[in-house]
């Protein structure tokens, strides 16, 4: 999911992503920087029963937000923790 043209669409801006599966949201993250934030999931290379591997093997979309600043971020990031209740 995180290819070379989904990564050059992202901003450098702060906010906050979500990573989907085909039914529901497996995890939700904040980044001072999306783009060098998911850039990063690009490159990951664990074992393949580490939980980030696992978890990047059923992501299927990606949905990013840009907020204002890291804080606003983090608040956002809270929030739709509770209401979605990933899990990763």
């Amino acid at each position: 999911m995180l290819q070379p043209d989904f990564l050059k669409t992202v901003s450098h801006s702060p906010g906050i992503y979500m990573m989907l599966d085909k039914k529901s949201v497996l995890y939700v993250g904040k980044a001072k920087d999306l783009h060098k934030r998911l850039s990063s999931y690009s490159r990951f290379s664990g074992p393949a029963h580490n939980k980030t591997t696992v978890m990047l093997a059923q992501v299927v979309k990606v949905d990013t937000i840009i907020t204002h600043t890291e804080k606003e971020a983090l608040i956002l990031e809270a929030s739709l923790i509770k209401k979605h209740k990933p899990k990763y």
